[in-house]
C-alpha cells in the first residue's frame, strides 16, 4: 500500500537538526555516558544524537516492508497498538508511588524493560505520524511555539494550572 522509500525526496521530512523550539541549541557540559547512550550533565539528561526520528521511521519502514506488514499497519491499528504499549509502560509504574528522576530505586532489569516499552511507544508513534503524513519534528516545533504562547513563563512560573485558568 505504501511506498516508504523516497519520502525525503518529497519534502515531508526536512532537516531540523539545527533548529530547536528555543532557538539555537546550547552547548552543555557533557558528563558520563550512560549505558543507554544518553548523557547526564549539569543541566540534566540529554538523548544521544542518533538515531533521528527520520532514522527511526526508515528502520521501522524497512522492518515492516520486509515482513509485508503494511497491510496491518493502518492508522487506527497503529494507534491502538501504541495505546497498548503505553499500558505496558503504565504497568511498570503501577503501585510504585512517586518515582524519583533517574529511577534510582529500579533494578537494571526494570530500567531495561522500561526502555523496551518506551521504544515500542516511540516506534508506533513515529509510524503513526508517517501514515498520517505528519512531519513530527516540525509538528513538535510548532506545538512548542503554541505552548509558549499559552503558558508564558512570567505568568505560569511554579504553577501547574491549565492555561484556561490563568487571568490576563
Amino acid at each position: 500500500m505504501m511506498a516508504t522509500n523516497g519520502k525525503d525526496d518529497c519534502g515531508l521530512y526536512g532537516d531540523v537538526s539545527s533548529v530547536s523550539a528555543d532557538g539555537p541549541a546550547e552547548e552543555a557540559t557533557a558528563g558520563p555516558k550512560l549505558q543507554n547512550g544518553g548523557t547526564v550533565h549539569r543541566g540534566g539528561f540529554t538523548f544521544s544524537p542518533e538515531p533521528s526520528f527520520e532514522d527511526v521511521r526508515r528502520m521501522q519502514a524497512q522492518f515492516t516492508d520486509e515482513r509485508d506488514w503494511n497491510q496491518f499497519h493502518q492508522p487506527r491499528n497503529l494507534f491502538l497498538a501504541m495505546v497498548g504499549e503505553v499500558g505496558e509502560v503504565a504497568e511498570l509504574f503501577q503501585w510504585r508511588g512517586e518515582v524519583a528522576e533517574g529511577l534510582p530505586d529500579w533494578t537494571e532489569s526494570e530500567r531495561e524493560q522500561l526502555a523496551h516499552e518506551l521504544s515500542d511507544v516511540l516506534i508506533y508513534l513515529v509510524e503513526l505520524a508517517e501514515k498520517c503524513h505528519v512531519d513530527l519534528p516540525q509538528a513538535v516545533l510548532r506545538k512548542m511555539a503554541l505552548n509558549r504562547l499559552k503558558y508564558p513563563a512570567s505568568k505560569v512560573q511554579g504553577s501547574a494550572k491549565k492555561y484556561t485558568e490563568y487571568k490576563d
